[in-house]
């Protein structure tokens, strides 16, 4: 996304594109469902500890590893293939994402690289900050052009202004844009994705929206499809107003998914099944 322009704003103009209030409103309305259902008055814990596993679950199917549940209630160890550590990882920033929220709006770029750091899980250099020029990504899935590392740079300091800047734009906007920019600049070597998908659930409770991280974002874009996801993302990437609005409708999609996802919880523990 550019950051210069005409507008003082940039993400609230995002804000005035055609479906894109639509798109506000409805997410608003089933945030407001889940929050206003009687159970939460009672056991939010358990609905937030549910909603973190099912969308760990979620972004961890994105990146290739489509475990079950019961799977992931079930292991301990997620040091072994691929995909127990794509699971692991994705455990591991869900946990880490709430102990940041205060961090995010003074120093997004440092909480970046933290939550580089926690997926990674590792030492290595290239590990919690920005790729150098020639260093290879890691990103299964996602075969856009990849930026080159003085202009991914840039477009993350720029992305970190916008954030630190502060903005009238809905919560949504500001999630959608956050996650579709660090797709498009898969700014470090490995765990792109996983780290997008986190830092939008970061934007989502932080601005007030979800403040019990209740509505997993991540369980509706598993939902909708890898397909459906990339092809969003190619929109995004595009910088048009059509392609803009695409993608953040499609974000606005997959948060009314996991607000749908832990209102079916809540119905689940009052009829005592769950």
């Amino acid at each position: 996304m550019s950051t210069t322009g005409a507008t003082a704003d940039p993400l609230a103009a995002l804000g005035s594109l055609p479906g894109v209030a639509e798109s506000v409103e409805s997410v608003r309305k089933a945030v407001d469902r889940v929050y206003g259902h009687r159970i939460m008055r009672r056991r939010s814990n358990e609905i937030t500890s549910e909603a973190a596993l099912r969308g760990a679950r979620g972004s961890a199917a994105l990146s290739g590893a489509d475990w079950a549940l019961e799977e992931m209630r079930r292991r301990t160890d997620f040091g072994g293939d691929d995909e127990a550590r794509a699971v692991g990882a994705a455990l591991r920033l869900t946990a880490e994402a709430g102990q940041l929220l205060s961090i995010w709006r003074q120093s997004p770029l440092r909480v970046l690289a933290r939550l580089h750091l926690v997926a990674a899980a590792d030492k290595a250099d290239q590990v919690g900050r920005p790729r150098q020029e020639g260093e290879p990504v890691d990103e299964p899935f996602v075969e856009l052009p990849l930026p080159d590392a003085a202009e991914t740079h840039g477009r993350l300091e720029g992305l970190a202004g916008l954030v630190t800047a502060g903005s009238s734009a809905p919560a949504l906007v500001t999630a959608a844009v956050v996650h579709g920019e660090l797709l498009a600049l898969r700014p470090f070597t490995s765990h792109n994705g996983l780290v997008a998908r986190a830092a939008e659930r970061i934007v989502l409770v932080g601005s007030g929206l979800d403040p019990k991280s209740v509505c997993p974002a991540e369980v509706g874009h598993a939902e909708l499809g890898r397909a459906a996801y990339l092809t969003a993302l190619d929109g995004y990437v595009s910088g048009t107003p059509e392609g803009m609005a695409a993608w953040i409708a499609h974000c606005g999609k997959a948060v009314g998914l996991g607000a749908r996802e832990s209102t079916a919880v809540c119905e689940a523990l009052q009829r005592g099944a769950a």
